[in-house]
């Protein structure tokens, strides 16, 4: 089954990059906020930026005020907390969607979770929580269950997602693939074919998104190896696009089409 359309029909002078950061830009760290910026990544982004008159964005789970302190001044616009807060321009007013708030008592249990099991780690967010486990892996399975009985209650408000050895709670009504849409209904991206670039199941959404308005939707896996891939193929689009702007370069990793079908959401 082929992709809406492959890379290889898309021209960097029409495209807009769209780009996942921990790890998707960044290795994934220990903790978040170990993360750190490869050399030459920021160049490549600028590079690219410009060479497609700005439309390039980053969308995270992150919030936008940690964007702001490893990429400052480097992407055009940035869609923070899965959606939830996008910054459509530099120095632009931040859009927040209407979202409810984990309860306290959410937030108290998770803390008390995480306590109880030395190498857990709670990750507190805006509007939600993450449980990571990378340091205790055989975790995971009782860290979910803890989670899906603790958001039982308003289960049509709030979804637990599953990330890279970590659980994260978040609210309905926002996602990665929103996050997409609204970005492309503004310049620069407007009328632009987006290629969204994410490692995860969070970045799924995004990935559809991009693939039906006419896009590409690339998992860092399939398409790339890891992180360090993904900013060597930056670092060479960057080169490239300003040679040749009607051509992306080759992925490292060519997968076969089946396996770039993501299941229906």
């Amino acid at each position: 089954m082929p992709l809406s359309a492959p890379l290889s029909t898309l021209e960097p002078a029409r495209s807009a990059l769209l780009l996942d950061m921990d790890g998707t830009l960044l290795d994934i760290a220990p903790t978040p906020d170990l993360v750190w910026v490869a050399p030459g990544l920021t160049d490549a982004l600028c590079r690219l930026r410009d060479a497609m008159g700005g439309a390039l964005a980053v969308v995270t789970g992150r919030p936008i005020e940690q964007v702001d302190g490893l990429l400052a001044g480097i992407p055009y616009a940035v869609a923070g907390e899965h959606g939830g807060a996008i910054r459509h321009a530099p120095g632009a007013e931040v859009v927040r969607v209407s979202l409810p708030t984990p309860p306290v008592e959410w937030v108290l249990e998770a803390a008390r979770i995480a306590d109880a099991h030395p190498g857990v780690l709670l990750e507190q967010k805006q509007r939600g929580f993450v449980l990571h486990y990378r340091a205790v892996p055989e975790l995971g399975p009782a860290l979910r269950e803890a989670a899906l009985a603790l958001i039982a209650p308003q289960a049509d408000r709030f979804q637990l997602m599953e990330a890279l050895m970590a659980w994260e709670v978040r609210p309905r009504g926002a996602d990665k693939g929103s996050a997409v849409n609204t970005l492309m209904t503004e310049a620069p991206f407007a009328g632009r074919q987006p290629i969204f670039i994410g490692d995860d199941v969070t970045d799924e959404d995004g990935m559809r998104a991009a693939r039906a308005l006419g896009g590409a939707g690339l998992r860092v896996d399939e398409w790339f190896g890891g992180p360090a891939d993904v900013r060597a193929w930056l670092a060479q689009a960057a080169v490239t696009s300003a040679a040749d702007p009607g051509a992306w370069p080759p992925t490292p990793v060519q997968p076969t089409a089946a396996a770039t079908v993501l299941p229906p959401k």
